[in-house]
């Protein structure tokens, strides 16, 4: 008897029927290929993030300021391949969370629950969570990468590593294998909100695209549009627990392995609003949409497009 294949979220088409280890490769793909385009986007984001930590505004030197200021500002010191820092890193984050939350909210639609009221928004964070807690050590390693600059535009702390392996391997001789999973309390809820909010509002923006007929049925504009509407969202809800989670991984540790400035997620974001006040909490805003819009629209434009090559081929070979 043959394996029943993923139920189609609202707004698709039957053709793009998958099952999960295939949505497993193709989200994983196409989160990866998004990736090599806005890495620079999100090495910006990260030291505009760490910039100005734990000091009221208006009390230290910003030698970031503004997405093009902040370009030309790595690119002077850092070159220009400074602006693809922590991308081997990034990548392998995209891969390993991608596979996990792609795999299991194909399963949870292949169960059902996405027939089920919320049940969408319940798979998504759910898938999330799981893939973040998986990609965490990548995350961990490309936080502090893209934190790494000379000293004059330096912001946070420095772990001053060589490589995505070297990182690795010093912070599992130095803190043991649970040093690699450091920060992780602020990576599992980043990604649950994000997580929830793209592929439930993507399902539904999609789907309310192609009810307007505004464009052809089939065509890529549709996921484009989708996308586009999805990443307001995503952005929205998640760029807090954003900057939690880029300060709990770059923060500098004791021999214990513990974190020097901060004990977790409740710590982290009571110690901003109280000493940066609640816009701390956005910091790098701007930029986190101008990373995570493009990124949302790519990585789910590619995941779509994709998923319908792979139902055209099913039905052919059918």
């Amino acid at each position: 008897m043959p394996m029943p294949r993923a139920q189609p979220a609202p707004g698709t088409e039957a053709t793009e029927e998958v099952p999960p280890v295939v949505d497993l490769v193709l989200g994983a793909s196409a989160c990866c290929l998004a990736c090599v385009f806005t890495n620079p986007l999100e090495v910006v984001k990260t030291r505009l993030q760490l910039q100005g930590e734990l000091q009221a505004r208006g009390t230290y030197p910003r030698p970031y300021r503004g997405f093009v200021a902040s370009v030309v500002a790595v690119a002077r010191a850092d070159g220009l391949w400074g602006l693809q820092k922590g991308l081997a890193a990034g990548l392998l984050y995209q891969g390993l969370m991608n596979s996990v939350r792609f795999y299991c909210y194909s399963l949870a639609c292949q169960a059902g629950l996405a027939q089920q009221p919320g049940g969408i928004v319940v798979a998504g964070a759910v898938a999330g969570a799981l893939g973040a807690f998986v990609g965490s050590p990548a995350y961990l390693v490309k936080t502090q990468l893209q934190a790494q600059t000379v000293a004059a535009v330096a912001v946070g702390h420095q772990h001053h590593h060589q490589s995505v392996l070297g990182a690795l391997t010093t912070i599992w001789r130095q803190q043991g294998l649970a040093g690699l999973w450091r920060g992780v309390g602020g990576a599992v809820p980043r990604v649950m909100v994000g997580s929830a909010a793209q592929l439930a509002t993507f399902t539904s923006s999609k789907a309310w695209v192609q009810k307007q007929q505004w464009l052809p049925e089939d065509s890529w504009l549709v996921a484009l549009a989708g996308g586009m509407i999805s990443s307001v969202a995503v952005v929205a809800v998640m760029t807090p627990f954003d900057v939690v989670s880029t300060r709990l991984y770059n923060q500098p540790v004791d021999g214990a392995g513990r974190g020097r400035l901060y004990g977790g997620l409740a710590d982290c974001l009571v110690k901003i609003w109280r000493q940066e006040g609640p816009l701390g909490l956005f910091k790098g805003l701007g930029l986190a949409y101008l990373r995570l819009g493009p990124h949302t629209i790519l990585s789910m434009l590619f995941w779509d497009e994709l998923r319908k090559l792979v139902g055209w081929a099913q039905q052919q070979g059918t």
